[in-house]
């Protein structure tokens, strides 16, 4: 019986995401994604080179997910950031597995070439919303981006009075975070 690698490709990725998200790289077990997969361990190694870059396609996967689910809008900050917050709630493990790949792999999501082209055409949409004066200018597009990314992250710590709640907070501290005010006087 041939072999579907396709589907054999999106289980180790299923089980990896899992594993990944659990334990991290480091306490990540090949074994342990090959049996959830239904996969044998060299099978793995032979579609994916090596542990790390399995984490980093399992990865790389999931942020094409995220760029598709949560477009982004330099005029609708707040929207962009409860959109994100919303993917979070959802989806806590893909979180989990971005937090472990910040941490064990420093630098390699500035790499990924679908997060690269992304964060290139945000920061590109930011400047000209700041020029434009629709977007408050008082951070650089890449510290502007920084802080509504990392707000929007704030979905479990402290834990919140409702969801509900802290997804209006995010969007409210978004929204103060851009909106053009009058210049300060000298």
């Amino acid at each position: 019986m041939a072999r579907d690698s396709t589907a054999t490709k999106q289980r180790i990725l299923d089980a990896a995401t899992v594993e990944f998200a659990a334990h991290g790289l480091a306490g990540a077990r090949v074994d342990r994604v090959a049996e959830r997969a239904g996969a044998n361990k060299q099978l793995i190694y032979a579609y994916f080179g090596s542990k790390e870059r399995l984490f980093d396609t399992t990865l790389a996967t999931h942020l094409e997910r995220f760029i598709e689910a949560v477009p982004f809008d330099a005029d609708d900050l707040p929207g962009y950031a409860a959109a994100m917050f919303d993917f979070g709630v959802a989806h806590p493990d893909l979180l989990r597995l971005l937090q472990w790949h910040t941490l064990e792999r420093p630098g390699e999501l500035t790499r990924m070439e679908q997060n690269h082209h992304s964060t290139r055409r945000k920061l590109a949409a930011l400047a000209e919303a700041q020029a434009a004066g629709r977007v408050d200018n008082t951070l650089p597009p890449a510290e502007l981006l920084a802080v509504v990314l990392a707000v929007a992250r704030a979905y479990d710590d402290p834990a919140p009075t409702s969801m509900d709640v802290r997804r209006a907070s995010v969007a409210t501290a978004v929204r103060r975070l851009v909106t053009p005010g009058p210049e300060p006087s000298r």
